[in-house]
């Protein structure tokens, strides 16, 4: 790559893109689908937040809500056990 870019770098780079991509995934979603953040999205003029929800102390969205926090994911690890390897819970927990 060049006289900066070692091959001992490279694992540290992996994993700094990797969190950094964690990172942006994250705010995105914040930024993009969290109830809480009121953009109006029709007249997006440099972000300004829609005037009519602001005005209102407390949000009446409680469908919104949980939609958002009731995502796949959360839904799909509902399903799931609880366990982090779970081949090696089996082979050290079933008796043959």
């Amino acid at each position: 790559m060049g006289r900066w870019m070692k091959p001992e770098v490279y694992p540290l780079l992996a994993a700094m893109t990797f969190v950094t991509s964690m990172c942006v995934f994250q705010l995105s979603r914040n930024l993009f689908l969290n109830p809480d953040v009121r953009i109006n999205f029709v007249y997006i003029e440099l972000c300004r937040v829609n005037k009519a929800d602001r005005s209102k102390g407390v949000l009446e969205n409680y469908e919104e809500g949980e939609k958002y926090a009731e995502h796949g994911l959360r839904r799909f690890l509902r399903t799931r056990p609880p366990e982090v390897m779970p081949a090696i819970n089996h082979f050290f927990r079933d008796e043959k």
